[in-house]
């Protein structure tokens, strides 16, 4: 049986190879796409996601929500996905987003469903996912599961402190991991196992496959390569929070405390994370600790090459 989900993203270049290794994957019933700005704002992030899902033959909803974080402004990574969020790679205009706001379609989709049947993908800043578990926490016995990349345990990518996602809404963050639901992370220590080198990048061109593929090789290539693995290349980030729910094999992982630095300065963001009980208090959070890189690759082509 299918694994009934809703992905909550900010399209972003990693974000759409996340949407389509979902849409490839039997194993998941995408019920809704909710989207926020994040790595560039909601003007592109959302028509940015409404083309991915049409251009993967899907027809799942996709919803407009936050445009700005629950504290402070909005500020984006378009120095990394570029100004239209997906590395000027030129994708056929999707259907049209779905009305609604995001956090009101979440709860409408946890309120028609059963006891732990939904698991709810955070690709993105928190902040949809906390609106819409903050106003109507009652609806958490209907989560199966939430799986967010976010954070680090050790360094962030945003400042010395936080990695991006968690750096955008920290406050949000810390309503969802607060939540009280069994809670999933791809942190910067994992996400940066998943490096689309430019061997790897060669071998997925040269597959045989359809229009996605070729989109999902020419977006990765549109990344600059990362310094935090010495520009082996870039690092797939999101796809990594959809491939726990297909091919769980994949990885190690350990049960941890996660919790937030909401303080001013410059620890804001920081996703305190306890790896070995020193704080004495109870783990929230399975942490994702290794990755076999390889199968992930193999595996992402395997699926991307299905669609059309």
């Amino acid at each position: 049986m299918s694994r009934a989900v809703i992905i909550d993203c900010d399209p972003g270049t990693d974000d759409a190879i996340a949407l389509f290794l979902a849409f490839a994957s039997s194993e998941l019933d995408v019920r809704l796409v909710t989207v926020a700005g994040g790595n560039v704002g909601l003007d592109r992030t959302l028509p940015n996601a409404c083309a991915l899902v049409g251009l993967a033959g899907a027809t799942s909803p996709v919803v407009a929500g936050a445009d700005r974080p629950l504290v402070g402004s909005f500020r984006s990574a378009a120095y990394v996905h570029g100004a239209d969020g997906i590395g000027g790679v030129l994708l056929p205009p999707g259907a049209s987003p779905t009305p609604g706001i995001a956090a009101d379609t979440i709860r409408a989709v946890l309120r028609a469903a059963g006891p732990a049947e939904i698991t709810l993908v955070g690709i993105g800043p928190a902040t949809n996912l906390a609106l819409a578990l903050a106003t109507e926490p009652a609806l958490i016995d209907r989560i199966a599961e939430i799986v967010l990349m976010t954070g680090a345990w050790a360094e962030g990518n945003v400042t010395p402190a936080a990695e991006f996602n968690a750096w955008s809404d920290p406050e949000a963050l810390a309503i969802v991991l607060a939540a009280g639901c069994p809670i999933t992370l791809a942190t910067l220590e994992l996400t940066s196992q998943a490096i689309a080198t430019p061997e790897r990048l060669a071998t997925l061109r040269a597959r045989p496959g359809g229009t996605c593929l070729t989109a999902a090789v020419d977006i990765m290539s549109s990344v600059p390569p990362s310094v935090r693995v010495n520009k082996a290349g870039c690092l797939q980030h999101d796809a990594c929070a959809v491939m726990w729910l297909v091919a769980p094999a994949l990885f190690t992982h350990r049960p941890v405390h996660a919790g937030m630095d909401l303080g001013p300065g410059p620890g804001r963001g920081r996703t305190v994370i306890d790896r070995w009980g020193r704080l004495g208090l109870a783990p929230n959070a399975r942490l994702l600790d290794t990755l076999d890189a390889a199968a992930f690759f193999t595996t992402l082509g395997d699926r991307i090459a299905t669609l059309p």
